[in-house]
């Protein structure tokens, strides 16, 4: 599937978990940056980041210190491509799988560990 109908489909999804959320979290969720990428895209460029990643949080959480540097700010990457290749072509399953990474990851920015994420069932 193009890159174009991924970002799309990804984007609304997002959007709807967004809308979902209660107000104040929904205030927090704001407040970090989101990226739509594609690994292929990228892995060239940075050759730290795992191939295999369907998601990543990075920069400092809710519960941190203010960001003093620009790579400290927030912010969710999906890696659409390789989201869409997990999901062996399935577009529901794909939503699904946009949905659990986007959360997973926005678990990371509000301060949880990998350990709090999963018993959310989001691992």
């Amino acid at each position: 599937m193009r890159f174009e109908r991924l970002l799309s489909v990804a984007t609304s999804v997002v959007k709807s978990i967004l809308l979902s959320l209660p107000p104040k979290l929904r205030e927090e969720a704001a407040e970090c940056r989101i990226e739509f990428c594609e690994m292929d895209a990228l892995i060239d460029l940075d050759e730290d980041l795992d191939p295999d990643l369907l998601g990543l949080f990075e920069g400092n959480a809710r519960c941190d210190p203010l960001p003093e540097a620009p790579d400290e700010m927030p912010r969710i990457r999906l890696f659409l491509d390789n989201l869409w290749d997990d999901c062996a072509g399935d577009l529901q399953t794909y939503r699904h799988e946009v949905r659990i990474t986007f959360l997973h990851e926005l678990g990371h920015y509000l301060g949880l560990d990998e350990d709090q994420v999963a018993e959310l069932g989001l691992a």
